[in-house]
């Protein structure tokens, strides 16, 4: 271990949360095997339960019934949406996490998409002002910062006026600048019931084949504010990581996705590769590529690995 270069520690993780509305509600993802969507009474409790292993700071996902799903993803900024609910109770029962939002359009967009959908084509500019708007609910919320996943052109920026206009200025920004166009995405869109209903994301996510397009994304993100920086996926995209973290003073956070996590628990269970050591090599490599902050479903089961 003297030796070793890199290490993932515990302070390093991001654990992603999924939250359904009510109460007493523990749903299996089949495709994630050992997430569930959670309400937040047992959401609250999964939360106490990682602060006791060290984990410190979350991301929220919201799974919404298809009843509350409209084209301009309004649910997303209702008061009374239980996403905004809960985020304002977590903080309230644990105020020294560090909690982060989605802001996307997709979890309550009835067309399954990060933007506004008018007659096939995603509708940049009109968007923004949604994400606007959603942005500054989820701040009052007490989110402690937000993570626009959309990928739309300038919404960083126009985020951050939205919140500084409203007295949000120490809400931060953590930019999704490089999230590609990936295959690797199923089943989070499972856990969520968010997949497009037609089409596909490549208008506005990136081409895999991009390197370069992901540094200009990062470094104009930067220029608008954002205060961290976001590649996803991870395990795919390790030179991605390097290289932005080598172009941008801003922190760089990776998203070890759904289906990377999927795979080592696929295989793990076939018996073809040891989980343990799988885990624990997955999250190395994308700390020694740079990556300063891991957003990973590994979170909880990687922290009661390396527990003392």
């Amino acid at each position: 271990m003297m030796m070793q270069e890199s290490t993932a520690t515990v302070n390093d993780l991001i654990c992603p949360l999924f939250l359904v509305d009510g109460k007493g509600q523990r749903q299996q993802i089949s495709s994630l095997p050992g997430i569930d969507r959670l309400s937040l009474d047992n959401l609250l409790i999964e939360i106490e339960q990682c602060l006791e292993l060290g984990v410190g700071s979350f991301v929220l996902f919201p799974a919404v019934e298809e009843s509350l799903k409209d084209k301009t993803a309004s649910y997303g900024s209702n008061p009374d949406n239980f996403y905004l609910k809960a985020a304002t109770e977590i903080k309230s029962r644990f105020p020294e996490i560090w909690l982060m939002s989605d802001v996307a359009m997709d979890p309550y967009s009835s067309d399954g998409h990060d933007g506004l959908v008018k007659d096939g084509k995603i509708l940049n500019d009109e968007t923004l002002e949604i994400l606007g708007t959603m942005a500054v609910a989820q701040a009052n919320a007490g989110f402690d910062i937000l993570g626009p996943s959309d990928m739309m052109d300038g919404r960083v920026a126009w985020i951050r006026e939205e919140l500084d206009d409203n007295g949000f200025e120490e809400t931060g920004i953590m930019a999704y600048s490089a999230k590609y166009a990936s295959a690797y995405y199923g089943p989070f869109r499972d856990a969520l019931e968010s997949a497009p209903k037609s089409g596909d994301k490549k208008t506005y996510q990136m081409d895999p084949a991009n390197r370069r397009e992901a540094i200009r994304e990062a470094e104009l993100d930067e220029e608008e504010g954002a205060d961290w920086i976001m590649v996803k996926p991870a395990t795919l995209y390790l030179d991605v990581i390097r290289e932005i973290r080598d172009h941008v003073s801003t922190p760089v956070s990776a998203y070890n996705v759904s289906g990377e996590y999927a795979m080592v628990k696929a295989a793990a269970q076939k018996g073809w590769l040891d989980n343990d050591t799988a885990m624990v090599e997955m999250l190395t490599c994308i700390k020694r590529a740079g990556a300063d902050a891991i957003l990973t479903y590994f979170a909880k089961e990687y922290a009661k690995l390396v527990k003392p």
